[in-house]
């Protein structure tokens, strides 16, 4: 989904870096009550699984390419505003390192795929925990609905800029069915790998995933079966 230097137009390139800029410093004061001693280490790691997930891309036409985003986990795993600035680093070191997306666009792309991405899948996720069964089933039908839709909301958003400032000479319908539809497909291959992988951590340390905490809470505060008193037995002497 990375989207190329001079795809869009200066103006919406400088709007979108406004909008980037904007959010993480938002997030820059969030993340200050979502880290600490185990958090910090999780974020490192989860941009670095992002950052490897990410290079494998997938062409798409009309000069923008697909590939998995990760928005929606690493905000499941770390919290919104921490997943905010781990995706920010991972584009922004994909774009000074492999000139993936370019310099230009990279407010672009920051908005489309650390904000956007973000803020729908935390979003959509959120909403089916509360609606869903408080299980580790219902928590990953959540994470997965919302890592699948997190993809082409995004897209979308693509496209909406891209009639707003797109300079390619590329027919809007041809970029919007083009978006849409492939990210669609990878929206099923982001849902499926974002339930594996929580999955995974779920079952060896439930306690890293700071979206499942209410299921440590429910866990804490479950009545216990009130211990067994020892019958006395009579002294037969």
């Amino acid at each position: 989904m990375h989207v190329p230097d001079g795809f869009l137009d200066p103006t919406t390139s400088a709007a979108t870096a406004a909008v980037a800029a904007a959010g993480v410093a938002l997030a820059l004061r969030g993340a200050r009550r979502e880290l600490d001693e185990r958090t910090a280490p999780m974020a490192g790691l989860t941009a670095a699984f992002v950052f490897a997930v990410q290079m494998m891309n997938f062409p798409v036409a009309a000069g923008t390419s697909g590939h998995l985003i990760g928005g929606a986990l690493t905000a499941i795993l770390v919290g919104p505003w921490t997943a905010v600035l781990c995706m920010t680093v991972v584009l922004l070191v994909q774009a000074v390192v492999f000139a993936d997306g370019g310099l230009t666009a990279l407010g672009t792309n920051v908005t489309l795929m650390a904000l956007v991405a973000v803020a729908v899948g935390y979003a959509v996720f959120r909403v089916l925990v509360v609606l869903l069964p408080r299980t580790r089933v219902g928590l990953l039908v959540a994470a997965g609905v919302g890592a699948f839709l997190s993809v082409p909301v995004a897209a979308l958003a693509f496209v909406g800029l891209f009639s707003l400032g797109g300079v390619a000479d590329v027919a809007l319908g041809t970029v919007a069915a083009t978006m849409g539809g492939v990210h669609l497909l990878i929206g099923l291959g982001e849902a499926a790998i974002s339930v594996a992988v929580l999955s995974a951590v779920l079952t060896v340390r439930p306690d890293l995933v700071r979206g499942a905490r209410h299921l440590q809470r429910d866990v804490v505060l479950a009545p216990r079966p009130p211990a067994a008193h020892p019958v006395p037995v009579a002294d037969a002497s």
